[in-house]
């Protein structure tokens, strides 16, 4: 019988820890929805993949590159050189002829031979590669860290959307929670107006009671309906952080409304994990690499290539029109009127810059932390205090509504305790949710 108590125990505290799970994973569920849906980290996401892309083409510069070019000349005219092959060839032949006895040897003209080529084409193959070149090394490079820069962005802002969705489904909460309230003061103040009716049909109150309640509950009703509105656009702007219809239902988190809630007291954890100063680390470290690619400037930029091709006139192929080419270029700056330094100077003054913010953004970061830390306690302490406030006034409205029963008080001190009832019920839900908010920037504050 024992076993059997304990094995019960287990089973509905099995069940107990499944079932606040589930409850508690409904804004989780939210948050998730929401980071998947947003158009924004969308566009982030085309951005990162478009950085990627901008890798793989740095890393391309690495491997030689193999293009075809061909050129085709038609010149007339222009700047020529004579030839005189005639001149120093004729007198040759003829000596050639006599000695022969033959014509064999024929007569040259002397030669006019522009310099621009006509009808000449020129088509080759060049293979080039870079032997040294560090400008290809730190362009790789940046574009590295560019990429880790954009991750860090989109973890930001994914942080910063999970806080703006918790804090917009805390304000629903809130706000469904006080139509909640409006309701109940409204199904309170009918029942007076049915107990006033009877008892002025008993001549027990004069007609001011009945008149009274009737004004009340109108005013009532207007708070209700400026409440449902507020619920209708809190709903609204949850929903569009959502990137879903604007009415599209939610579903409420029940552990979250609860005024027994066990909430936390102590937080661990500290700022230097933040993504705010990981992004400027990033940054810093992009700076510095681009110091050193302004810093490499002197070193010299060897490059190797090949040309494989045909030239010749009148489009012959053949007849040693084919040719191979190779060699190696080397390019090393001596004097640009000291750019170059103004460049290293300006990078510099970069990293220093970055050094500097990210310093003073890890000690506003651990100020915010402080602040937000102590805002959430005084919110506990408040909304602990609206809770004994509620208790008091709930007794203090059942005695006052039991007198009026029975004829011992005024209806305006039922009144009066009916109003006190509300209020107090309605500042508790807002210190409740607003615990629940301060928590929430403590957890943005923390990183998470």
């Amino acid at each position: 019988m024992k076993r059997t108590r304990i094995l019960f125990s287990i089973t509905l505290l099995c069940w107990s820890l499944i079932a606040a799970k589930a409850q508690s994973s409904i804004l989780d569920n939210y948050i998730q929805e929401g980071v998947a849906n947003s158009d924004v980290l969308k566009q982030q996401g085309f951005q990162l993949q478009k950085s990627l892309y901008a890798l793989e083409e740095a890393k391309g510069l690495f491997l030689p590159s193999v293009n075809m070019n061909g050129t085709y000349t038609l010149a007339a005219g222009g700047r020529s050189i004579a030839i005189p092959i005639g001149d120093l060839l004729n007198p040759v032949h003829n000596t050639l002829n006599e000695l022969t006895g033959t014509n064999q040897f024929p007569q040259l003209e002397n030669v006019q031979e522009n310099f621009n080529p006509n009808n000449f084409y020129d088509l080759k193959i060049r293979a080039a590669y870079p032997i040294v070149n560090q400008d290809i090394r730190y362009n790789k490079q940046i574009k590295e860290q560019m990429i880790d820069l954009q991750q860090v962005d989109i973890d930001i802002y994914k942080q910063e959307l999970s806080k703006n969705i918790r804090l917009a489904y805390f304000q629903y909460l809130q706000a469904s929670e006080a139509t909640r309230i409006y309701q109940n003061a409204l199904t309170l103040l009918r029942e007076s107006l049915r107990v006033n009716q009877k008892l002025y049909e008993n001549d027990m109150v004069n007609r001011t009671a009945v008149t009274r309640s009737e004004s009340e509950i109108i005013k009532v009703e207007a708070q209700l309906i400026e409440a449902q509105n507020n619920a209708q656009n809190a709903a609204a702007y949850f929903n569009f952080l959502l990137n879903k219809p604007f009415d599209t239902p939610i579903a409420e988190d029940e552990s979250l409304q609860q005024i027994d809630y066990n909430f936390q007291t102590s937080f661990e954890g500290s700022t230097e994990n933040r993504d705010e100063l990981r992004k400027l680390t990033v940054a810093q470290g992009l700076n510095q690499t681009a110091l050193k690619l302004n810093e490499s400037y002197q070193m010299p930029k060897v490059n190797a290539f090949v040309d494989a091709g045909s030239q010749g006139f009148n489009f012959e192929v053949g007849n040693g029109s084919f040719y191979a080419l190779g060699g190696v270029s080397i390019e090393l700056p001596i004097y640009n009127g000291n750019r170059n330094k103004q460049k290293i100077k300006m990078a510099e003054m970069d990293v220093a810059t970055v050094q500097t913010q990210r310093e003073q953004v890890a000690d506003q970061l651990a100020l915010q932390l402080n602040t937000v830390v102590r805002d959430y306690q005084s919110a506990l302490q408040i909304f602990n205090s609206s809770r004994t406030q509620v208790a008091s006034a709930k007794r203090y409205f059942d005695d006052v509504s039991k007198q009026y029963r029975e004829g011992q008080v005024l209806y305006i001190e039922y009144l009066d305790a009916r109003n006190e009832l509300t209020n107090a019920e309605l500042q508790e839900s807002i210190s409740l949710f607003n615990v629940w908010q301060k928590w929430t920037e403590v957890q943005r504050a923390l990183g998470k």
